[in-house]
């Protein structure tokens, strides 16, 4: 389950994720009005999203997987350039971020991957982000993978 990635990485990393959804993106991809409405807010805006870090992770707590894949996806498309960058490192076949729906990705995630990703990708993206993102990606694959989170991180 989503929320079990969430909870993983812990509350002061969700409430990071928060605050790496952007806006333009979310109206970009027409999500911005389902978000606003998942997360309860009459005005969705950056601050706003800040505060309502508390009762968001409460809501994963409580096993909330629609709000959990919601809050999957605004996070994800706001940072496409980076899923590009990191599907193309481990060579996974895409279309500019996405998958077909059939795509064999396991072959491409060797042991190892994860801390690969974070290896190569951390002096230019927040480390954060890429935990929920390899994490988001190893259960794509398997939904039984454990949340990857590396001493000292």
């Amino acid at each position: 389950m989503l929320c079990d990635v969430y909870e993983g990485l812990g509350q002061v990393r969700v409430s990071e994720l928060l605050g790496q959804i952007s806006i333009g993106r979310l109206r970009t991809y027409q999500m911005f009005d389902r978000i606003k409405t998942r997360l309860r807010l009459n005005k969705l805006n950056q601050e706003n999203l800040k505060k309502i870090a508390p009762k968001v992770w409460a809501r994963i707590l409580e096993g909330d997987e629609v709000l959990a894949l919601e809050l999957a996806q605004s996070i994800l498309v706001s940072h496409l350039e980076m899923i590009i960058e990191i599907l193309n490192f481990l060579g996974v076949p895409h279309q500019e971020g996405f998958f077909e729906k059939d795509a064999e990705i396991a072959a491409h995630l060797t042991d190892g991957w994860q801390q690969r990703v974070l290896d190569n990708f951390r002096a230019k993206h927040p480390e954060t982000l890429l935990l929920f993102y390899v994490n988001h990606l190893a259960r794509e694959v398997s939904s039984e993978s454990q949340v990857f989170v590396p001493a000292g991180a």
